[in-house]
């Protein structure tokens, strides 16, 4: 009984007093509303993180389909320009010539790139002179167009090129001439990015530029004892040397066997050419031989082209290699290097020149080792797998040499200008 008294007296403050209980109460009612708060606060700052998420994931799946389809786009000009070299090359082994019908032009449509779920679609179309490719990459809703104008190459756009070692001997010297205010500076190159395969020995001096192979370092593959007075640099991407293809024409003509001597005044198949101890061909006219052999000068040989017939020139096709010996000449005496083609197929793997006098002519021996071991100057281009030039002859690059024509031998479609 005294212990309930005692539990009465000393009853809580707030069962005596109603204003602390109606505090007591406000304070829990007060912490509800805070955590209520927070939790919308919460609520909202999660909402917005996730909205901020989608819309960063959204970005960048649309950044990756634009960029898929921009890879598309470009991939889809690659094969344009490939199968407009294809074609080329196909047409001048059927009819000899480059077919103009603009049906014949490549194209396709929504072609799949491997590896993804993109796809592109390229058309080419003639306008004026121009060769024009418009190509369409898609990825999703994302679409990019590239388009671009063609330009036709020529294989003497450099003075000298190989796809492996340049050797330039003690003394060469390089300089262009037939140039104008537009004339690009002369270039040496290589596609090789192999240490020390561009040697350019003492007191040589080439007056321009020298390339070296993609992604290759110049200090690394230029091996410089001598003089480079313009810029040196690595290639963007590898120049193609397209192999040679002899026209149809001349192919399917009967053998005449073998040529050893005399006037040549028309265009013919041969076995070989065999000049022996001081024996002469002297070309007069417009000709074009074929010689599925070899091309043998023994010493003092001399293969002519006349400068009293009117437009002689001589366009050889070489299907094996062409060695000369001492003293022998490829004597060109219009002194223009047009006048002087040697186009060597694959299977030629050398061409050596012994020429006393000096040389007007232009070599494009993509598969073959060319030497020069003359005595004269060199006038022209030469364009190989590898090139040595000896005995420390100026070689001068007629730059004439760049302007062709789309029937040209072992011409290409290259890129002149492109736009997005």
């Amino acid at each position: 009984m005294r212990k309930l008294l005692q539990s009465k007296k000393a009853g809580s403050a707030t069962d005596k007093n109603p204003c602390l209980r109606h505090a007591g109460a406000g304070i829990r009612g007060s912490a509800l509303v805070i955590v209520m708060l927070f939790v919308v606060i919460s609520a909202i700052l999660g909402v917005a993180v996730l909205t901020v998420g989608a819309q960063s994931r959204i970005f960048a799946i649309r950044n990756a389909s634009e960029i898929a389809a921009r890879c598309a786009a470009d991939a889809g000009l690659t094969m344009a320009i490939y199968q407009m070299n294809q074609k080329l090359i196909s047409d001048k082994a059927i009819v000899g010539v480059w077919n103009t019908d603009p049906a014949l032009l490549p194209s396709t449509t929504n072609a799949a790139l491997p590896g993804c779920d993109t796809i592109y679609s390229y058309t080419v179309t003639k306008s004026g002179s121009d060769y024009v490719i418009s190509s369409i990459g898609t990825c999703g809703q994302a679409q990019k167009r590239v388009t671009c104008i063609l330009d036709i190459q020529g294989p003497f756009h450099y003075a000298v090129f190989g796809n492996g070692y340049l050797w330039f001997a003690n003394g060469s010297t390089f300089d262009q001439y037939n140039t104008d205010a537009d004339t690009p500076a002369l270039k040496a190159g290589t596609n090789t990015t192999l240490k020390g395969w561009v040697q350019i020995n003492n007191d040589s001096q080439i007056n321009g530029d020298v390339v070296v192979g993609c992604g290759g370092d110049p200090a690394y593959v230029i091996k410089n004892q001598g003089t480079i007075t313009g810029d040196q640099y690595a290639l963007t991407e590898p120049q193609t040397l397209p192999s040679v293809t002899v026209p149809s024409w001349l192919a399917s003509m009967p053998s005449q066997g073998k040529l050893t001597g005399g006037d040549v005044t028309a265009s013919g198949r041969y076995d070989k050419i065999d000049l022996g101890t001081k024996k002469t061909i002297t070309v007069k006219g417009a000709v074009t031989l074929y010689v599925t052999g070899d091309v043998s000068l023994g010493n003092e040989a001399q293969i002519i082209v006349d400068d009293t017939t009117p437009n002689s020139s001589l366009t050889l096709y070489l299907g094996d290699n062409f060695i000369s010996h001492n003293g022998s000449n490829i004597n060109n005496l219009t002194r223009n290097p047009h006048n002087m083609e040697i186009f060597a197929l694959d299977s030629c793997t050398k061409i050596v020149l012994m020429n006393s006098a000096a040389f007007y002519g232009a070599i494009y021996a993509p598969k073959a080792q060319v030497g020069c071991n003359n005595s004269g100057a060199m006038y022209g281009s030469v364009i190989a797998d590898s090139f040595w030039l000896d005995n420390g002859v100026p070689f001068h690059y007629d730059a004439s040499l760049r302007q062709v024509t789309i029937d040209d031998e072992a011409v290409q479609f290259v890129i002149k200008r492109w736009s997005e």
